[in-house]
Formats: structure tokens, C-alpha cells, sequence
């Protein structure tokens, strides 16, 4: 196991399979969340051309729900109106505020840790984002394209029923140190305009955030030591992918090492969301 660097031949290979898959299912439109994030932003830049070529619009939306920052907000904007063809910010935090009330009103014997309550405030934002982005859909016969990558499907850094719902995955089996690489090689090498660059780029230099409000980053939830080595996230998911890596490609000695590690213990943590759904096979019914 490795990273990728045949960039060239991974854009094309990816753009070639949405072209496929948005002309055999004679789709109308691609709808995408603008988080502000590199994965969002990559994802813009990669489909544009395709939805281009086939005449169909890229609709992109910012949601704002609340405890969205001022520069999430303002990369989300820059880079929905460079890539997307239909775009537009929106703020959902009084629709938030109407489903938390309703849905805890008569749950507060629960509510007693604060950051538990983050998390599950987050993933209420999460899915409502979701259930916006698929109503736009429905209404302008496309679909979803999700932004998940390798490293938080891993790490099981999706929300349930939230941002881990599409129904196209372009990059989810790239690692994030990959996200960020071929987002740079477009950059140098595929972008068209200025404006494109520029947006594609800030979100490369910003430090990544969930954009539920749970923590100043990323890292701060997954590897919360990460400062003391790292002056970006993109060198932190570095060190985080590379634990994988090491991981899947060693023995049970290597695991043994590391399974007390925190990216390995959240790995181990979230492995039901990866199995997920549970069924009963038919055969147990005879």
C-alpha cells in the first residue's frame, strides 16, 4: 500500500467513469455540498468539466447551520461560485434550532456530556445538509456526488445518514495525503482560470474543519497531539495516513504497536459504521 502519484491518468480515470455514469442513467443534474473544505472543492473541480461537456448544470450548495466559521463560509462561496454552474448559500440554523428543540424536548435526562452533545448536534446538522442537497436533487432529476475520502472512511470520520450518503463517491478510496496532492497537480496542470486556481488553492492551504462546530479541526478530534509536530493539517493527515498504511501492510506484531495508538483506537471504535446495515441473511429463516 502506497500514494498514488499518476495523477493525470487518476483524474481521467475518474471523470471518465461520472461521464459513464451520468449518460447511461440519462441524468439532469449533479448536486454537491460546498463545505469550504478541500474535499468539497475537489470534487467541484473535477466534475465541472464533465457536467460541461454533457450539459447538464453542477448545482452547488453552501449550507451554513450555525457554528460555521467566517473563513468556511467565505472559501464555501468562493469556491461554489468558480466551479458550479447553479450555486447558492443558504443558512438552515433556524430550521436547526426548530428540529434540535423538537426532537430533545423530551430527551434532556440524556443531555448530561457536553461534548457528546456536540457530537450529536453535529450529525442533526450533518443529515439536514443532506436531506437539502437530496430534495435539490429529486427536484432537478440528478444526484448527490459525495466528498468522503479512504483516510475518514477509516477513521469513520462520516456522519450516518449525513455526509456519508451519495450516490456517487468519486475520490473515497484515496487517501487524504492523495486528496490534497491531486488537488495541487490540478492546480498546476488542469485548472483553466485564475479564479479556479485561487479558490482550489485556499482550501488546500486552510486547515481542514468538520464544520459541525465539534472542534477547531479535524485533528483536534483525530490525533489531538497533532500540533506538537505539524504546522498544517495537511502534514497531520500525512502522519495519519501513513499509520495506516503501516498497519494494513504489517503483522500482527505491528498492530500489537500501535492498536493503543489514537488513530488506531478510533479506527477500531467506528467499525460498526463501516459494516453497517446489519442484516439477517434469508437462509437463518428455514
Amino acid at each position: 500500500m502506497y500514494f498514488f502519484n499518476n495523477y493525470n491518468d487518476i483524474l481521467s480515470i475518474i471523470r471518465d467513469s461520472i461521464r459513464n455514469y451520468l449518460s447511461n442513467n440519462q441524468l439532469k443534474s449533479v448536486v454537491l455540498g460546498m463545505s469550504g473544505g478541500i474535499d468539497s472543492a475537489l470534487v467541484a473541480s473535477i466534475v465541472k468539466p464533465v457536467c460541461d461537456e454533457l450539459n447538464i448544470p453542477l448545482i452547488g450548495r453552501s449550507i451554513t447551520i450555525e457554528s460555521n466559521k467566517g473563513d468556511e463560509i467565505d472559501r464555501s462561496i468562493k469556491t461554489g461560485l468558480a466551479f458550479c454552474k447553479d450555486f447558492d448559500h443558504i443558512d438552515l440554523s433556524i430550521g436547526y434550532r426548530l428540529v434540535i428543540y423538537d426532537i430533545n424536548r423530551n430527551n434532556f435526562k440524556y443531555d448530561s456530556d457536553n461534548f457528546s452533545s456536540k457530537i450529536r448536534n453535529g450529525n442533526v446538522k450533518a443529515r439536514l445538509r443532506m436531506l437539502t442537497l437530496y430534495n435539490l436533487a429529486s427536484l432537478t432529476g440528478g444526484i448527490v456526488m459525495g466528498t468522503e475520502n479512504l483516510t475518514e472512511h477509516y477513521l469513520g470520520f462520516f456522519t450516518i445518514g449525513g455526509d456519508e450518503v451519495s450516490d456517487f463517491e468519486p475520490i473515497k478510496y484515496l487517501w487524504k495525503t492523495e486528496v490534497y496532492n491531486l488537488a495541487e497537480w490540478m492546480v498546476n496542470n488542469d485548472l483553466k482560470t485564475n479564479i479556479e486556481k485561487e479558490a482550489l488553492q485556499e482550501c488546500i492551504d486552510a486547515n481542514a474543519t468538520d464544520g459541525l462546530g465539534i472542534s477547531n479541526t479535524d485533528l483536534d478530534q483525530i490525533l489531538p497531539d497533532w500540533r506538537d509536530r505539524h504546522s498544517n493539517t495537511r502534514s497531520g493527515y500525512k502522519e495519519v495516513d501513513e499509520i495506516f498504511i503501516k498497519l494494513f501492510t504489517s503483522d500482527d506484531n505491528t498492530f500489537k504497536e500501535l492498536k493503543n495508538h489514537p488513530v488506531i483506537q478510533r479506527y477500531l471504535r467506528s467499525d460498526f459504521k463501516r459494516k453497517r446495515p446489519i442484516c439477517i441473511e434469508r437462509e437463518k429463516f428455514k
